[in-house]
């Protein structure tokens, strides 16, 4: 399967949870969308399973206060996705667009990569 765009509402139930939690800080939610033994890679660092990602999420949500708006979506196979959202607020440089590439494992994420 090509590389298409899709719309954002095309996204899989799991990731739409996910970027709706993560959008309102709500860790406790958005770590119910990954796998036991997801890996998350943020900021050129990898977090590995649901502890060390819960920890991110706190902390992730805590550092910085920014907005977020999905801007686009794609499809790269048959479980795996991009995510691309527009970023504003007081973190370093002020406005980012960031793809958050999935990888699905059934109904959850398994691998989590964020970058510009």
């Amino acid at each position: 399967m090509h590389n298409r765009t899709i719309a954002t509402d095309e996204l899989p139930e799991v990731v739409t949870r996910y970027l709706a939690a993560h959008r309102v800080r709500d860790a406790a939610t958005a770590i119910t969308a990954f796998t036991e033994d997801a890996e998350v890679t943020d900021d050129g660092k990898t977090y590995q399973g649901v502890a060390e990602i819960e920890r991110w999420l706190n902390r992730a949500a805590s550092e910085y206060t920014y907005t977020v708006e999905l801007i686009g979506a794609e499809r790269l196979g048959a479980a795996d996705y991009v995510a691309t959202q527009h970023l504003e607020g007081n973190f370093p440089g002020g406005t980012v667009d960031l793809r958050y590439r999935f990888a699905l494992r059934g109904a959850s994420i398994e691998r989590l990569v964020i970058a510009p």
